[in-house]
């Protein structure tokens, strides 16, 4: 999750769609999706708690850009990846310093709740049109651990989020360290031994159904297993065009 600076937005826009999402990303081996969302200004402000550590302030990261990466290969294809740009792409020009780096991290995934089962699964994730996705990040409560937030996650908490709602799968990750072999600007977030990343797809526009995750944090809170840190929606950029590049700010 990206925030690219005041007067940058369509250029970097540019350059991450037409060049980075391709050379640094989906053109790497072991690497068989990607896709690429955006956080309009009226999205920003539907972003909550107030006081997230993820994000100060909470609307920064206007842009996220989501991988799935082949089980099995996970290593190779971050080796890969930041070789790539720290060898090849930055010192020939092919870099964007005019952005800060939010939310970004290599995961493992952890386990999909899909609300009609199949034929949908979680690697269609990246490829089906959907309308929106939201983002939230949970920290294990006191004398709690990521292994009893997924437990919570998948036996409790998501099954019924789901139910009768747009959201066609959730799917949880583990963020991870960075790779030794690491671009300058890469670096270690807070919370990659401990937060688990949830991503809701859903099927229609997240400003409609926003009151169905304002809860989320009350109801984290009454599980007694994690807090919730932040919970951001977004909607699909549309490839080929800067659409949204001037509702950011």
């Amino acid at each position: 999750m990206v925030e690219p600076h005041p007067g940058h937005e369509r250029a970097y826009n540019r350059w991450y769609e037409d060049d980075h999402f391709y050379a640094g990303a989906t053109a790497g081996p072991w690497m068989f999706a990607g896709r690429r969302y955006v956080a309009t200004r009226d999205l920003q402000l539907l972003r909550f708690p107030d006081d997230s550590p993820v994000a100060r302030p909470v609307t920064t990261g206007c842009y996220i850009s989501l991988y799935w990466t082949t089980a099995g290969h996970h290593r190779d294809a971050v080796r890969w990846g930041a070789l790539t740009m720290r060898d090849s792409l930055y010192p020939r020009g092919r870099g964007f310093d005019d952005r800060t780096h939010v939310y970004t991290a290599f995961h493992q995934f952890e386990l999909a709740v899909l609300r009609d089962g199949p034929p949908m699964r979680a690697e269609h994730a990246l490829d089906h049109p959907f309308a929106g996705l939201v983002v939230e990040v949970l920290e294990p409560a006191a004398g709690r651990s990521r292994a009893d937030v997924l437990e919570w996650l998948s036996t409790t908490f998501l099954v019924p989020q789901l139910a009768g709602s747009p959201v066609a799968m959730a799917l949880a990750f583990s963020p991870e360290p960075m790779p030794a072999e690491r671009t300058a600007y890469a670096y270690d977030m807070p919370g990659v031994d401990t937060r688990v990343t949830l991503l809701f797809f859903l099927q229609a526009d997240p400003r409609a159904w926003w009151s169905h995750f304002a809860s989320h944090g009350r109801l984290v809170a009454d599980g007694g297993v994690a807090t919730l840190l932040f919970a951001a929606p977004f909607v699909p950029t549309v490839p080929g065009t800067d659409t949204y590049v001037d509702e950011l700010r």
